[in-house]
C-alpha cells in the first residue's frame, strides 16, 4: 500500500527560490506522487519551475487558483495544459460560465494539439477560512453548504473535481459521487501544529472520509527530519487505504 500511498500524497512547495524547489525535490522525489507549485514559487520562478520539477521525474499540481472572466481564466488553463501538468485548478466562486468555458477550451487544445489532458479542479472555500471569514464577505449559507453546493457546481461544468477541506469530504461525495476527484489541503498529522489551517484533519481521517489526494507541506517542511515525516504520512495513508479495502 506504500505505492499508492504516494501517489495520493502531494507536497506542497510552499518555497521563494528555485534553489530551494531543487533541495526538496531531491529531498522528497521517492516519498510523495506530485509538487504542488502555487502562487509564491511561480511568481518568482515562472513555468521554468515546472519544466524543471518534470525533468527530474516529478509530476506537478499547478495550483494558481485562477479567477477572471471566462476568456482569461480558459486560456490561462489551456497555457497550463502545455506545460504538461498532472493538476491544475480554477476558482470555483468565479462561477458556472467561467468553469464550462475553461473546460471547453481545455477540452479543444488537448485534443488538437494531442496533449494529455490535466485533472482540472476547482477550489470550493480555502480550508483558511471559516463561517466569520464567510459573513466578512457577504456569504451567509454556512461552510457546508456552500462546499457542495460549489462542488456540484463544477461537476455540472465538466470539471474533474474539487480542493477541498477534508471536513467536507463526505458531503461532496454525497453530492457529486464516487467518481469525483477531491484534494485536501488543511491536512495535519498528529506530531505537526495548526499553523493558520482552521478546517482540518490527520491523513487517515482524510482517506477514510474518501479523499483522493492529500496536499502536506509545513508538516514535512518543518520537521527536523523532513523524510522521516514524509515516511511518516505515508505509512498513516497506507493503513488507512487498507482499512478502507477491508471494509
Amino acid at each position: 500500500m506504500i505505492d499508492a500511498a504516494q501517489k495520493r500524497l502531494i507536497f506542497a512547495l510552499d518555497v521563494d527560490s528555485c534553489a530551494a524547489e531543487e533541495r526538496w525535490a531531491e529531498q522528497l522525489h521517492d516519498k510523495v506522487g506530485l509538487f504542488k507549485v502555487g502562487k509564491q514559487l511561480f511568481t518568482r520562478c515562472g513555468p521554468d519551475i515546472v519544466r524543471r520539477i518534470q525533468e527530474r521525474g516529478g509530476q506537478v499540481f499547478l495550483d494558481l487558483k485562477y479567477h477572471d472572466i471566462p476568456n482569461t481564466v480558459a486560456r490561462a488553463t489551456v497555457e497550463a495544459c502545455r506545460l504538461g501538468v498532472k493538476m491544475v485548478n480554477v476558482h470555483a466562486l468565479g462561477g458556472p460560465t467561467m468553469m464550462r468555458e475553461t473546460v471547453a477550451a481545455v477540452d479543444e487544445c488537448c485534443a488538437a494539439e494531442k496533449i494529455q489532458r490535466p485533472i482540472l479542479l476547482a477550489v470550493t472555500i480555502l480550508t483558511s477560512s471559516d463561517q466569520e471569514t464567510l459573513r466578512a464577505v457577504g456569504i451567509d449559507r454556512p461552510v457546508e453548504e456552500m462546499v457542495p453546493h460549489l462542488a456540484k457546481l463544477a461537476q455540472q461544468a465538466g470539471l474533474d473535481g474539487v480542493v477541498a477541506s477534508p471536513r467536507e469530504v463526505p458531503l461532496i461525495r454525497r453530492a457529486c459521487g464516487d467518481d469525483f476527484v477531491i484534494v485536501t489541503p488543511g491536512v495535519r498529522p498528529a506530531f505537526a501544529s495548526v499553523d493558520d489551517q482552521k478546517r482540518i484533519t490527520t491523513p487517515a481521517d482524510a482517506i477514510a472520509a474518501g479523499a483522493d489526494y492529500l496536499v502536506v507541506g509545513r508538516p514535512i517542511a518543518k520537521a527536523a527530519d523532513p523524510q522521516v515525516a514524509a515516511t511518516a504520512i505515508l505509512e498513516e495513508i497506507a493503513r488507512s487505504l487498507d482499512e478502507v479495502a477491508r471494509g
